[in-house]
């Protein structure tokens, strides 16, 4: 499924949102932070969960059975134990025992290197097939790990684009994956640091509930802004 084309003043605007916010929290290199098989299960350890309980989760699994293999063959029980930091440990612990039955069965090895070789929409597609990884795991392991011009969509950059305006009120975060990087150069450096200055924008001014716009550096382009605390906000209700 393709991205609709979208109008040129909807580009223009995520360009200007992306050119700013970047201004604001600074552009990131775009390098693996992470190897990646490490990348794609603290990534599933991090659903719903802080990120350092899901650093703590990693660190108490990997302590206890110290190889990809281990993980595998370990009981319920125990892999549920420990990663116990993270939120619903016993419905991540038995999607993580079956992706890496998966990887290990598929590659004859816990590795998912070969993913830099694949184009980004057959690596979504084998990611994807994996029990509990979404578009949203898929596309930062393909982002973070192998620089592929994909655009992870989480909570926060979910909120800021609907309230900025680069996505309606009800485009899902999955439909958001495709529509949002359709309004940005296809360059893996641009999606990384749009990705990382919106998920700022979200912890930091953007919050959940009451946005902190005294604050932001983008207002002039925000349409939640204009609809609710520009002095003629009145005029802009819908």
């Amino acid at each position: 499924m393709s991205a609709p084309v979208p109008d040129k003043a909807l580009q223009e605007k995520a360009w200007a949102v992306y050119q700013q916010l970047v201004a604001h929290y600074g552009e990131q290199p775009l390098k693996p932070r992470r190897k990646p098989m490490h990348e794609l299960i603290s990534t599933m350890l991090s659903h719903r969960t802080t990120q350092h309980n899901e650093a703590l989760a990693f660190q108490r699994m990997w302590d206890r059975f110290g190889s990809w293999e281990a993980i595998r063959d370990a009981t319920l029980d125990e892999l549920t134990e420990a990663i116990a930091p993270s939120n619903y440990p016993d419905t991540k612990a038995p999607r993580i025992k079956e992706a890496l039955s998966m990887i290990i069965k598929a590659r004859g090895e816990p590795s998912i290197d070969f993913l830099a070789d694949l184009p980004a929409d057959e690596g979504l597609k084998w990611l994807m097939a994996l029990p509990g990884v979404g578009i949203k795991t898929a596309s930062l392991v393909l982002l973070f790990c192998f620089s592929k011009p994909v655009l992870p969509v989480d909570t926060h950059v979910h909120r800021v684009s609907q309230r900025i305006g680069l996505i309606g009120p009800k485009v899902s975060a999955d439909a958001a994956h495709l529509l949002l990087p359709a309004l940005l150069p296809n360059d893996p450096h641009v999606l990384f640091n749009f990705h990382i200055a919106l998920l700022k924008h979200g912890q930091q001014i953007c919050i959940w509930g009451t946005p902190r716009c005294e604050r932001c550096p983008v207002t002039a382009l925000c349409d939640w802004y204009h609809a609710h605390r520009a002095p003629d906000a009145a005029t802009h209700q819908r």
